[in-house]
């Protein structure tokens, strides 16, 4: 399996994360590769089905989709080969980009076409007909820079800034400190939040709490697993392991388990 990720251009850093594109011919490996979806991002994936798809729920995926947050366990098989690309979006860039209510993607996806600009059928035809990755990330860079042109929906400053606070505190600053900084009611605040984020500020702080102990557990950053629990806010042990099953389904020792088997195997596992 062979998996690249890729820095967006600085035209696209306000809305992108990152591109990835991986390959392979392992039917199992997808869930060791992607690891938890509940990631705090929504995203886009386009795969070259010929030799197989991509399904989710047992259901084959569309050829290009978006994907909008994810807040339970569920995992994406691959049937056969598969060539893919994606994009990891900055949780509150799909109504910038597509001009969506995010909320109506959560725990759901979208066959793109259903979505994008009238130009939309010509973007799977280019990235099939592309010859290298490379090219394959310059004609998303395209595809999305035309739709943020077309979109004309901005950035939003005060929903931004708040999702910056709660990442970058790792879901432990208090709302009643957003709110009085925003000078918003909390009705407001998260009726806002939820159309450019899909989620409510208190899930999404939940979610960013979780990737905080998930990257803690992958590092082997800590000596006890309640080292982890009270190192990120929760109210003990019990909390952070239940917390762990509820977005990853599995317990934190069966976790490393599967990282470990992963490492042994060779197999790629895409941080987020």
């Amino acid at each position: 399996m062979k998996y690249e990720l890729i820095q967006p251009p600085v035209y696209l850093r306000s809305y992108v994360r990152f591109f990835w594109t991986l390959e392979g011919d392992a039917m199992d490996a997808l869930s060791k590769v992607f690891g938890s979806l509940v990631d705090g991002s929504p995203g886009m994936i386009f795969q070259q089905t010929e030799g197989g798809a991509f399904v989710r729920d047992d259901k084959a995926l569309p050829e290009i989709f978006l994907y909008g947050q994810t807040t339970k366990h569920t995992e994406i098989a691959a049937l056969g080969e598969f060539r893919s690309a994606g994009v990891i979006f900055h949780p509150n860039a799909l109504k910038s980009v597509f001009g969506l209510n995010a909320g109506d993607l959560t725990n759901s996806c979208v066959d793109l076409n259903l979505v994008s600009s009238p130009k939309k059928c010509y973007l799977s035809e280019k990235l099939l007909q592309s010859t290298s990755i490379d090219n394959q990330i310059e004609i998303l860079s395209s595809y999305l820079h035309s739709q943020i042109s077309n979109s004309h929906v901005p950035v939003d400053g005060i929903i931004e800034y708040a999702v910056s606070r709660i990442m970058t505190s790792n879901g432990s600053v208090p709302l009643k400190e957003l709110l009085e900084k925003l000078h918003m009611t909390e009705r407001t605040f998260e009726r806002k939040f939820k159309e450019y984020v899909g989620i409510s500020p208190k899930l999404f702080s939940r979610i960013c709490r979780f990737q905080a102990s998930l990257q803690q557990l992958k590092n082997n950053k800590y000596t006890r697993l309640s080292d982890i629990a009270f190192e990120n806010d929760y109210a003990d042990q019990s909390h952070f392991i239940r917390s762990f099953k509820e977005f990853t389904g599995c317990s934190p020792f069966q976790f490393q388990k599967q990282q470990q088997d992963a490492a042994d195997s060779n197999t790629p596992v895409l941080i987020k």
